[in-house]
């Protein structure tokens, strides 16, 4: 634990001065197992590829497919995948439990309450991304610090004690506008619904497009209390968000 805790610190403090793909590179270099990136194809994870694949960075591709994404998504996916020349492995949730889940909510039971949304999620999201994660040292995801006033907490590099490995965020400093602005000058396919008004992107039915002023992420769960909204991926077990390795 002191060595990661360690490690942690020397990568985070580190990472304030460097770019985005010294970050990628320094973590790739400091640790001998397996990195893995989760990719929900949003700008900010689309910026990421475009890195990790350019650079030929030896960390692996992997998304979520919840079986309620958007067409669009699955567009996106196929563009990138073509684009790169590259293989996002899926991670389905498994039959059973989404049987088990509808039969006993409904098709769209998780409108019912946050307890029913949440469960939903624990089952289409969380379980496949501990299988998505397994036997990986590293994790990568394309969090930033201005998504929300939740996510502000964060760092660039945390110990996720919970799944025994070290999480880098390494476009935490980017705006919504370096993404898109990056995304552009590099010709990265983008998701076609970001020029619809939807900014943050997930299941289909959890999903709108948000108005002039809103937060980025007002529309996901937009029936739940805005203050609260995450779906569990970058939540610890004391159901806050995973912070600093020295908080680890």
């Amino acid at each position: 634990m002191e060595a990661t805790s360690a490690l942690v610190a020397q990568i985070d403090a580190q990472a304030v001065s460097q770019t985005a793909l010294e970050r990628l590179t320094a973590l790739r270099a400091a640790l001998p197992g397996p990195v893995v990136f989760t990719t929900s194809f949003g700008v900010e994870d689309q910026a990421i590829t475009h890195l990790i694949a350019t650079a030929g960075l030896d960390i692996a591709f992997a998304t979520l497919d919840t079986g309620r994404l958007f067409p669009q998504t699955y567009d996106v996916w196929a563009q990138t995948e073509a684009r790169y020349g590259i293989k996002v492995r899926p991670f389905f949730p498994e039959a059973r439990a989404v049987e088990r889940l509808v039969d006993a909510q409904g098709v769209n039971g998780f409108y019912g309450s946050v307890e029913a949304r949440k469960a939903c999620c624990d089952v289409r999201k969380l379980e496949p991304l501990g299988r998505a994660l397994a036997g990986a040292q590293g994790w990568v995801t394309g969090l930033r610090a201005d998504q929300s006033d939740h996510r502000q907490s964060l760092a660039f590099v945390s110990h996720d004690a919970a799944r025994g490995l070290i999480k880098l965020n390494p476009i935490f400093d980017w705006t919504r506008e370096d993404a898109a602005a990056f995304t552009a000058a590099n010709s990265v396919p983008v998701n076609a619904l970001h020029g619809q008004g939807f900014l943050s992107i997930g299941c289909a039915p959890c999903t709108r497009a948000i108005a002039a002023g809103e937060p980025e992420r007002a529309g996901r769960w937009w029936w739940e209390d805005e203050a609260k909204k995450e779906c569990g991926l970058h939540v610890g077990p004391d159901g806050r968000l995973t912070r600093t390795g020295a908080q680890a």
